[in-house]
């Protein structure tokens, strides 16, 4: 069992710029209207640099930024790990319609872009961090591997880790392999439970038994097309119980088995099941 408190968050989706703008929302106090808004260009990079980054990495320092701020840390003051299904599919899809032509000749900031690590890149660069950045990608089960690993992390080093997780569509033809419903990411910065205060904490368990979809979907019925749609929007049933300040369980899908997952309000027991 692992256990960690949430010192802040960061969104961006749909309808949900922002985790302030987005908490009416989650708490269904103010309709959901899905309507897509690209995140801003990231502040902490050069122009230059500003203007090698895709809609992927744009997405994930937006969410990586809002959530160390909110959680009074300076961005990349803090050990990070990043995640992704889809890494930038854009420039994956740009690179090897390259790679197809009869003479190939491959831009070195393309080939670049293209790795899965690329945003975890830029935020240490952006940032000037030289603390640890993880990346990983596990498909559908992307949220819950991510979460489960920042909270070990946590824990093991007794010391605040930023988790960043988000997913863009693919494009033509790589959509086939995984289909995306719009843009989505969410980050927390997490620390050892003792270190939380009175925030929201997350109590985390493997389990061999795998996830049932309606133990993940969000309580909101607009929201569960999001969520169904795009694997970085599974997290959405938890963003709503730290949204509301309830106690909830939930359940995230992983490779061979399940997490499972605890919010509670406050540094109290586990959440009973419902």
């Amino acid at each position: 069992m692992i256990r960690v408190a949430v010192l802040g968050a960061g969104l961006w989706g749909p309808g949900l710029p922002g985790w302030s703008d987005s908490v009416p929302v989650l708490r269904g106090e103010r309709p959901y209207a899905e309507v897509a808004v690209p995140p801003p260009p990231p502040a902490m990079l050069s122009p230059t640099e500003r203007r090698r980054t895709g809609l992927a990495v744009r997405l994930a320092l937006t969410v990586a930024a809002e959530a160390s701020h909110a959680a009074g840390i300076a961005p990349g003051g803090c050990r990070s790990i990043f995640a992704t299904a889809n890494g930038d599919g854009a420039v994956i899809n740009a690179l090897l319609g390259t790679l197809a032509e009869a003479e190939p000749q491959v831009s070195p900031t393309l080939f670049h872009n293209s790795v899965h690590n690329a945003a975890a890149g830029y935020w240490s660069i952006g940032t000037g961090s030289q603390l640890s950045a993880s990346c990983l990608g596990c498909h559908d089960a992307t949220f819950g591997a991510a979460l489960l690993a920042a909270g070990a992390e946590a824990v093991v080093e007794q010391a605040p880790v930023l988790l960043c997780v988000y997913d863009a569509p693919l494009p033509f033809p790589l959509d086939a392999t995984h289909p995306t419903r719009d843009t989505f990411g969410f980050a927390l910065v997490l620390a050892p439970a003792a270190d939380g205060g009175r925030g929201p904490h997350l109590t985390l368990r493997y389990a061999g038994e795998p996830a049932g979809s309606g133990e993940r979907m969000p309580r909101l019925p607009a929201l569960r097309p999001l969520a169904a749609g795009n694997a970085a929007a599974r997290s959405l049933r938890m963003l709503e119980a730290i949204a509301r300040g309830e106690a909830d369980r939930m359940h995230a899908e992983m490779l061979d088995g399940r997490l499972e997952i605890d919010v509670a309000p406050c540094s109290t027991a586990p959440a009973s099941a419902g």
